[in-house]
């Protein structure tokens, strides 16, 4: 194996840790959140960082700095939406509410 490479498993044990250190609940499908993991290993493989995976990177890790997950912006969008972009992170009041995450607008500027 690749030594840069994760797998999706390695992806997944990496974000229930993200959110048991920032007291943030994991989308509870399980299917969506096993793509998403799929995505951060593919991302991890080819660029070294776990890359959002809902977003574009350009593999440059100081360009991308902003977009590794979690990204910059997931607590500003919990506070007002309650979940992240991606809609990996919930917070613990809005699983409480067992509501789906609906699309949020992007944060990140274009020119990012």
């Amino acid at each position: 194996m690749d030594r840069k490479a994760k797998t999706p498993e390695q992806a997944m044990e990496f974000a229930r840790a993200v959110a048991r250190h920032q007291g943030w609940v994991l989308n509870p499908d399980d299917g969506f959140v096993a793509d998403l993991a799929d995505g951060l290993a593919r991302n991890y493989g080819r660029y070294g960082y776990f890359l959002c995976p809902c977003r574009d990177g350009d593999g440059e890790r100081s360009d991308d700095a902003d977009i590794i997950c979690p990204c910059t912006y997931a607590v500003p969008d919990q506070q007002e939406y309650g979940h992240c972009f991606c809609g990996l992170f919930l917070t613990k009041e809005f699983a409480a509410r067992r509501q789906a995450p609906q699309p949020i607008p992007e944060r990140r500027s274009a020119e990012a």
